[in-house]
């Protein structure tokens, strides 16, 4: 590729723009700003302090600014600023895409967007979140969806140049040489010795469906053993989703913020992916790569995402929920065939050097000279 030095001019600098919100998106962020820098491409990644602690940019050899969550004029300007000698600024989530619009006005440097999931909001915020989207759709150079929902949705919206963006993350850490003991260790840790464990994934807010996670785990209650529901993640609905679990006696552990999620997902008996929330989501690729059979809310993004290696069920219907999860507690066999097809369907998605290639190849269209007539 020639990006990385064009026409034996300096290397090319791009800025990535992170709204810091989704793992997925600041996963892909770091695993990008790696394979860029390891091409010869200069990085600045703009993103909150506590996103860049997370995911450590810099020790992927790119630079880090500082840039709040929000689109108030001091982040804008801070943005911008940090976009002045860039040939392309590339923005991953609808509200970092529209910040980096904001930063670029009246300039000419090219906006590449990633979509990686629908934003969702209700009433006057839904109407605000759908201008937003056109007016990031029209003024991108490219947008990149990461399920072809997504790309049909930014055609609509008034899109350009849409795509189906490769978005590969690291693949999971090599285990441990024995790998039954830090399971035991971890299941008596969480308080499941002897019981199934169920393990969710992800922030506490309503996309994410723990409403029927909850209406489910009432069901699960009735079971002998009764399983453990752990979740793993911090949000806006904690004290209500807490105040639930007390108030309705349910089987389920609220764990917080966790780094130590490939571990605990391990020692998982399955994986619950009960909302629309995440249309890429990291939890069913890293329950397929860790052999962690999967029950998922059906949707467009999660369907293309596993294929036929989870057992799939309608979004928000907490009984058919209940019901998968019920069925695969009983069925080792069933169990062991999912386990099989997710390690197969993990081997079709794009590498994390085929990703940076594609989006090399992206950047190249839009910042080699046009051919001299």
């Amino acid at each position: 590729m020639s990006s990385h030095s064009p026409h034996g001019q300096s290397p090319l600098r791009t800025v990535q723009v992170l709204g810091g919100g989704n793992a997925a998106s600041s996963a892909h962020v770091r695993s990008l700003a790696a394979g860029l820098v390891a091409r010869g491409v200069r990085v600045t990644v703009c993103a909150p302090a506590e996103s860049a602690h997370a995911h450590n940019f810099t020790g992927a050899g790119a630079d880090h600014v500082p840039v709040p969550r929000s689109s108030d004029p001091t982040s804008v300007a801070a943005l911008r600023a940090a976009c002045t000698d860039a040939d392309l600024v590339h923005a991953h989530g609808l509200h970092a895409s529209f910040r980096a619009v904001l930063a670029l006005s009246g300039r000419s440097t090219p906006l590449v967007v990633t979509w990686h999931n629908r934003a969702h909001a209700e009433g006057a915020r839904a109407h605000l979140l759908r201008l937003l989207e056109r007016r990031v759709a029209r003024t991108a150079a490219v947008v990149l969806g990461t399920t072809s929902d997504l790309v049909d949705r930014a055609r609509r919206t008034g899109a350009r140049d849409a795509r189906l963006a490769a978005v590969g993350l690291p693949g999971p850490r090599t285990a441990e040489e024995d790998p039954e003991r830090p399971r035991a260790k971890v299941r008596a840790e969480l308080g499941a010795i002897g019981r199934p464990l169920l393990m969710a994934v992800g922030s506490l807010d309503r996309p994410r469906g723990y409403d029927v996670l909850l209406d489910a785990a009432r069901v699960w209650g009735r079971l002998d053993p009764v399983p453990l529901v752990v979740v793993a993640g911090e949000g806006p609905l904690r004290a209500e989703i807490q105040r639930r679990i007390e108030d309705e006696a349910l089987p389920v552990r609220l764990l917080g913020r966790r780094d130590d999620v490939s571990e605990l997902l391990a020692a998982a008996d399955l994986a619950l992916l009960p909302g629309v929330g995440e249309s890429r989501s990291v939890l069913a690729q890293e329950a397929l790569h860790a052999r962690v059979p999967l029950v998922a809310a059906l949707t467009g993004g999660v369907r293309e995402l596993v294929g036929d290696a989870a057992e799939l069920v309608p979004p928000g219907d907490a009984d058919a929920f209940a019901d998968a999860v019920v069925r695969l507690l009983a069925a080792p066999g069933r169990c062991e065939l999912l386990r099989e097809s997710g390690i197969r369907q993990a081997a079709t998605w794009p590498s994390e050097d085929e990703t940076v290639a594609q989006i090399l190849s992206v950047y190249d269209e839009l910042t080699q000279p046009l051919p001299m007539i």
